[in-house]
């Protein structure tokens, strides 16, 4: 349990600020019987502290205040007996993906990330691409598996399909970060690297306890207009601190933003965006990724390939060192590979998901000019680093089924 002295703050949406600063209740899950399931698999959390006669969560920057017997904004964490119950011992979905997919273009390439993910989310995103798993306990349309697993489990499955990576992803795995790290610590005594997937909803805490096991983040910024992430359930001051707190503790950042034409597309708030991004490091990769309709919102166009290609432009207008455009395999034309900011040599070659070619050495550096390129790669260079040049390669990377239990 968190200490608690801790200060705490009670910023943030207009749902959270009512969970949080004024603790009134959070209506119970959408789907009663899904979230009994749920509840009798919890276990006491960690991420929590008593505030007089109710519980203060800092998994995330919701930060809510839970009376006995009530839920967090997310669902998923709840009061009982004064004390915070946390998701904990299944998964409603394992695979293993290319590590590109998550996505992460500096973080050993080519490699696989055995992805695990539970259910719930602290955002409603009514485009959400992972909504059967994400709002789960909100909407009682999504209907996803609860399938038992353990550490050990899911680690071993990873050792055995050659993964050199375990990725938390598909919900949002910060409210479910206990049952992450309990993943990670076995996945580490196995020798694997670690890497979360997350909105960037982040409190200081949730992190420190996070940044023993873990080596990469992803964030999703989703926009640049603070009106239009309330809608989301979040709020835009949380996420690009979020990102801030990420970075100051020295983890590996790659931050996506999925182009929504009509909602975050204009080309003055993608202009914005890219310059926070700089501000905080010119070095952090920003992914401009195509959105298709999905969720409750089937009416809006999906992202055509010159919106991409321009956002990236943007990106580098903004002096960003490393942009890319995804979801449209061979249609983004230099922003789907990686490129020596110094001297301009292309250093990996990709198609999608596929490596094709990779030149970064051992150390870090470009093989022409010296200069170091930052990401987590991998110390035996080229040799680890599987490629190929066909489509039935590139096919044959897509998402596989793994055996864990």
């Amino acid at each position: 349990m968190v200490s608690p002295a801790t200060p705490t703050s009670t910023r943030g949406s207009g749902r959270a600020a009512e969970a949080g600063a004024t603790a009134a209740p959070t209506p119970p899950a959408a789907n009663g019987s899904l979230a009994g399931e749920l509840d009798r698999r919890a276990q006491v959390g960690t991420l929590w502290r008593r505030e007089g006669d109710r519980l203060r969560c800092v998994a995330c920057g919701h930060r809510c205040l839970i009376a006995e017997g009530r839920r967090g904004i997310c669902r998923v964490r709840f009061n009982r007996g004064g004390q915070l119950r946390v998701p904990f011992g299944y998964v409603s979905g394992v695979q293993s993906d290319p590590v590109e997919k998550k996505p992460f273009f500096h973080v050993w390439p080519g490699s696989d990330a055995l992805t695990f993910g539970m259910l719930g989310c602290d955002f409603h995103c009514s485009y959400c691409q992972n909504w059967v798993t994400s709002q789960a306990l909100r909407d009682a349309a999504a209907r996803a598996p609860v399938l038992p697993a353990t550490p050990e489990g899911l680690a071993g499955a990873a050792r055995r399909g050659g993964a050199r990576l375990v990725v938390s992803s598909y919900n949002e795995p910060l409210i479910t970060a206990e049952w992450a790290v309990a993943v990670f610590q076995q996945a580490r005594a196995e020798g694997l690297l670690c890497g979360f997937v997350s909105n960037g909803n982040a409190t200081p805490e949730a992190l420190d306890f996070l940044r023993p096991w873990i080596v990469a983040y992803k964030i999703d910024l989703k926009g640049f207009d603070a009106q239009r992430y309330r809608s989301l359930g979040g709020t835009l001051e949380n996420v690009t601190t979020g990102i801030r707190l990420v970075h100051d503790r020295g983890l590996w950042l790659e931050i996506v933003t999925l182009v929504v034409p009509g909602f975050n597309d204009r080309e003055e708030e993608l202009r914005a965006l890219a310059r926070f991004i700089a501000s905080v490091s010119r070095d952090i990769p920003w992914h401009v990724t195509a959105f298709h309709p999905d969720y409750k919102m089937t009416d809006a166009a999906g992202t055509q390939a010159r919106q991409l290609i321009r956002a990236a432009e943007i990106g580098a207008e903004e002096g960003l060192r490393f942009i890319y455009a995804g979801n449209l395999p061979g249609r983004v034309g230099r922003w789907e590979n990686t490129f020596c900011p110094n001297c301009g040599a292309k250093l990996i070659d990709r198609y999608g998901y596929l490596v094709r070619a990779y030149r970064i050495t051992p150390d870090g550096k470009c093989p022409e000019c010296q200069a170091a390129i930052p990401g987590v790669w991998p110390p035996g260079g080229a040799a680890e680093v599987p490629t190929a040049t066909s489509l039935a390669a590139y096919y044959e990377r897509r998402p596989r089924a793994v055996s864990w239990q």
